[in-house]
């Protein structure tokens, strides 16, 4: 036991290994958040390795660096295919983004997912003490509670969504969806990214389960257990960002783009290159502003910077095309020889560039069509410049709205300029608004937004979030 008592077992797909002399310190985010946390409590991070071999045998490599230990094991071809290309993200990532139509049902990836699970819980319960804390993440690991459970694992447990959770409607379209959720009760503690998800957690253990809940406290109660489930959205790490904008790395990105704009006003998206994401949608929306407001070609560029994900998906490879598609057709018909309204990015870019980019940005243009949260939205209100900040341009439909998407006391927006990315007229009309803006408003819509930025960040969740495991 330490000053921060109980020790943490951390379990998640894949595990961000820290480098040796203090680069662990160097990462941000989640990964940045969690490995401090391991580091002042003690304990492990327990995942996949991120190799494949087909004979791993019980191997599970063990690596100290920093004061964090990291476990992991490898996954054989066939784990890889059927749980984390099959079940993880071709059946639980669009049903839980709302993309059932996107949605596989496969008995045969089902039982490589609960498969796999088994195998987390066997390698890793040798690692947890008597009185540690667990604390699982994800889609891919939902099962994991109810597997150490049955391996004799009486610790508090907590799992964490980092996406949506569907609407009931949506989940029973799920084979076994009553024996996924019914693991999930296993856990002493349930946290979803905002209270929407949570409300659809709930109904559906209402509703399909019968349990019992009690809305005040979070509490749900089936066959004899009592579970809690909370909202904790999650936030950046405000800290690490604020120093890689302090980096001559950061300051020659925002100087590039700003270059690079020649006094046109700089739109920029930055997104993993999946579905979820909205991105054929948000280029539909540039071009309905463009065949509106012809002239404004030269007022305005939009930069898309969109790493590739997943690439041996079939959707993913997809919608590359259909988006490579779409700018094209937009820069054919409003390019000069000077000028192109689109630029398309497929790469990606560190932390110390992209806080340039956004500072240098005078529009951020954030429109997914489910995001459990989007933190590339509160990254962007975090780089701005206080004295002539940026405008959010921010989908409904993602996590970050809630809290991002601000009102006065009349009730009109005074954060975010709030948008629904299906439709290419209020984005097209969105983009005009954020365009033609005066300064006090942009800077009234700002400071709406930084306070939650920075104080409810990604270091606070962490501690939210354990404290309330420990605490029962």
């Amino acid at each position: 036991m330490n000053a921060q008592g109980q020790r943490l077992v951390v379990i998640s797909n894949r595990v961000a290994v820290p480098k040796a002399r203090g680069a662990a310190g160097a990462q941000g985010g989640l990964a940045g958040a969690l490995n401090s946390a391991l580091k002042d409590r003690g304990g492990v991070w327990f995942g996949w390795s991120g190799e494949v071999d087909d004979d791993p045998g019980d191997t599970v490599h063990l690596h100290r660096a920093d004061g964090v230990t990291t476990a992991t094991i490898d996954l054989t071809t066939r784990e890889l295919g059927e749980y984390y290309n099959g079940y993880a993200n071709e059946t639980l990532w669009p049903l839980f983004h709302y993309r059932i139509d996107l949605a596989r049902f496969e008995q045969r990836t089902g039982e490589g997912y609960e498969r796999v699970n088994e195998r987390f819980a066997t390698s890793v319960m040798p690692l947890i003490d008597a009185d540690d804390l667990v604390w699982v993440h994800d889609y891919h690991l939902i099962p994991l509670g109810e597997r150490l459970r049955q391996r004799g694992a009486t610790n508090r447990i907590g799992f964490f969504l980092h996406t949506p959770w569907p609407p009931t409607r949506l989940l029973t379209s799920l084979p076994y969806h009553e024996r996924l959720v019914r693991t999930m009760l296993a856990y002493d503690l349930i946290g979803f990214q905002t209270r929407e998800w949570l409300s659809s957690f709930v109904h559906y253990c209402e509703t399909e389960l019968g349990a019992s809940v009690d809305k005040d406290t979070g509490t749900i109660r089936f066959e004899g257990r009592e579970v809690v489930a909370k909202a904790y959205p999650i936030g950046i790490d405000w800290d690490h960002f604020q120093a890689q904008g302090a980096t001559g790395e950061a300051r020659q990105a925002e100087q590039r783009l700003l270059a690079s704009t020649r006094h046109r006003t700089g739109m920029i998206g930055v997104d993993r290159l999946d579905y979820s994401k909205g991105l054929p949608e948000r280029i539909d929306g540039i071009g309905r502003f463009f065949d509106e407001h012809p002239d404004r070609t030269r007022d305005l560029v939009f930069i898309q910077i969109a790493p590739p994900s997943r690439e041996d998906v079939k959707s993913y490879q997809q919608i590359r095309e259909t988006l490579e598609q779409k700018t094209g057709q937009i820069n054919g018909a409003r390019s000069e020889v000077d000028i192109v309204p689109i630029r398309y990015v497929n790469r990606g870019y560190s932390h110390a560039e992209l806080f340039g980019f956004f500072r240098a940005a005078k529009i951020g243009l954030v429109t997914p069509l489910r995001d459990g949260m989007n933190l590339v939205a509160k990254e962007y209100v975090a780089a701005q410049d206080p004295e002539d900040p940026g405008v959010l341009v921010l989908s409904e439909f993602a996590g970050s709205a809630l809290q991002l998407g601000c009102e006065d006391e009349e009730g009109v927006a005074r954060g975010a300029v709030l948008v629904n990315p299906h439709s290419p007229d209020a984005v097209a009309s969105a983009i005009a608004k954020a365009l033609d803006m005066p300064l006090e408003e942009r800077k009234s819509r700002y400071e709406r937004m930084i306070g939650t930025v920075r104080d409810d960040n990604v270091k606070a969740w962490t501690g939210r979030f354990c404290a309330d495991l420990a605490a029962g």
